[in-house]
């Protein structure tokens, strides 16, 4: 029973991992960083004290830090169900029914039958929900960045710089 409980708990980890891996990626490819031109002649050295000055003002004012790793803004939803497990579950049903009504054996195949159905739609039904989850938590990573790329560049434009 331990092993089962840490392998459940080492699939949710290794699946908010890949989560956040997926949505490092699709955020890596969807958001590009503002294009700087020192409109007023700044030597490249002021350019980068500037940026990083902008950097530090856009990030207190938004709360968005893009030097940090992207993490989840809520938990990933509960795995459920799945073929093996339901039909176990369901093997299980079945034989205390069948036992009741006489053929153990009988009861615990047409349990693991109907056990394994209800599974898979359980498994389906989790993996639209794990997909919508994804796509919510990179909607919210792009909304919070393109609010601090906004912020950094009206600062490096007070600045002198025409950003692009």
């Amino acid at each position: 029973m331990k092993q089962l409980k840490l392998l459940s708990v080492l699939a949710t980890v290794f699946a908010v991992s890949l989560g956040v891996i997926a949505l490092s990626a699709v955020t890596a490819h969807s958001i590009q960083d503002p294009i700087v031109f020192p409109a007023k002649g700044q030597s490249k050295e002021q350019t980068e004290k500037d940026k990083y000055a902008c950097y530090q003002w856009a990030k207190e004012q938004t709360g968005f830090d893009p030097m940090k790793v992207p993490t989840a803004t809520a938990p990933p939803p509960e795995e459920k169900g799945g073929v093996v497990k339901g039909a176990a579950g369901g093997a299980l049903v079945g034989v205390a029914v069948g036992a009741i009504a006489g053929d153990a054996g009988k009861g615990a195949a047409i349990g693991a039958a109907s056990g394994g159905i209800i599974g898979g739609a359980r498994k389906h039904k989790s993996q639209k929900e794990r997909k919508q989850y994804e796509q919510e938590q990179g909607a919210a990573y792009e909304q919070s960045r393109s609010t601090y790329n906004r912020g950094w560049s009206a600062c490096m434009e007070g600045k002198g710089y025409t950003i692009k």
